[in-house]
């Protein structure tokens, strides 16, 4: 069915404190490799002891791992300024009896600009956040990896943060088994034409007008953020770039997307409420 994954793992997100399934999130370090080097992206971080610290995160060979830096939270630590959300680090790691162990770490960008403004950093972590959702222990992902280290570099230079998390959302579900079909009718299979169309997010995909008026889970959506939808799925981020995105647009496409986000995931998402207080703000 367009826009529903075949197989979907039913396992809960990893919370911080949660240690008793550690061993279940790290199945992608190899049991005959003592020491590893990785590339990855510090997703988030937790407390841990008197001086350690949790770190979840994405990493280019081995995909999603939680790992332990010992001392981390010491003064005199100089992996600390190496480790923070969002910085894309190389490692080393070496194989502990629980955890994977940080002995090494060297920042390879920390993207200065996102965190000096608090609208990028509230879509840095929205980035995050979706990542963490829909993806488990389930090994290398390259593509996903490019996305998310793409994105960040995105947010961190870009003068419309938001053109970059709009593609970021529509590639995801691309990475992650959850294409939604937007050119052709999910009911009936005639190609969509260029008019306002509806929406189902319990069908995966779009609706024509005549199928879409009978759909009781079918909502409207624009033919102006349906076109910008259909051109992410199909370019890659330079082509994408050719058309403009609206604020009318984004607002529509936003709240979409993430009640679409939210209906696959099952659970709502933490990070847009603070994106909308922060805009607020402003």
């Amino acid at each position: 069915m367009p826009g529903r994954r075949v197989q979907r793992h039913r396992q809960g997100v990893i919370l911080p404190g949660m240690v008793e399934r550690v061993n279940d999130y790290n199945i992608g370090m190899p049991e005959r490799i003592r020491s590893q080097r990785v590339e990855a992206v510090v997703l988030r971080h937790a407390d841990w002891g008197e001086a350690d610290r949790l770190l979840w995160l994405f990493t280019r060979e081995l995909g999603k791992l939680q790992v332990v830096a010992k001392g981390l939270r010491k003064p005199r630590s100089r992996k600390a300024g190496h480790l923070e959300p969002f910085t894309r680090v190389e490692l080393l790691l070496a194989r502990g009896r629980d955890l994977p162990i940080v002995t090494q770490a060297e920042a390879k960008d920390v993207y200065l600009k996102l965190r000096e403004d608090l609208v990028r950093v509230g879509y840095a972590s929205y980035v995050v956040e979706l990542l963490d959702r829909f993806t488990y222990e389930e090994g290398e992902n390259i593509g996903l990896y490019r996305l998310l280290s793409d994105t960040l570099t995105r947010l961190n230079g870009e003068a419309q943060p938001a053109f970059a998390v709009r593609y970021y959302e529509i590639r995801l579900l691309d990475l992650v088994g959850f294409r939604p079909q937007l050119f052709q009718c999910v009911n009936c299979g005639e190609e969509i034409q260029a008019a306002d169309q509806y929406f189902s997010f319990e069908k995966g995909g779009v609706f024509c007008p005549r199928c879409g008026e009978r759909e009781p889970s079918a909502r409207p959506i624009s033919m102006p953020a349906l076109r910008i939808l259909r051109h992410f799925q199909r370019s890659k981020y330079g082509e994408a770039q050719r058309v403009r995105l609206s604020p009318m647009v984004d607002q529509e496409l936003e709240t979409l997307m993430g009640n679409y986000l939210t209906y696959l995931l099952e659970r709502g998402l933490n990070t847009p409420a603070f994106l909308r207080r922060v805009r607020k703000a402003q």
